[in-house]
């Protein structure tokens, strides 16, 4: 991948990280029935794949982040 390809799907897990954040900090709502949306396993999934986009942001731009 690109530099500009890791740099976009980068800001778009952060984005998702911090709004599943906030979403599933939110408190429920019984009248309205349980949510359907895992808002927590979306946070952690996209918090995973945005470190991992930083790592290879990182070694594109020269910086030896392995052994």
């Amino acid at each position: 991948m690109g530099i500009e390809i890791t740099a976009v799907l980068f800001a778009a897990a952060a984005v998702l990280a911090v709004f599943s954040g906030w979403r599933g900090a939110r408190k429920p709502n019984f009248l309205k029935g349980p949510r359907l949306i895992p808002w927590r396993a979306i946070m952690l999934t996209s918090t995973a794949m945005a470190v991992l986009l930083l790592v290879h942001l990182v070694n594109l731009l020269g910086v030896p982040t392995g052994r």
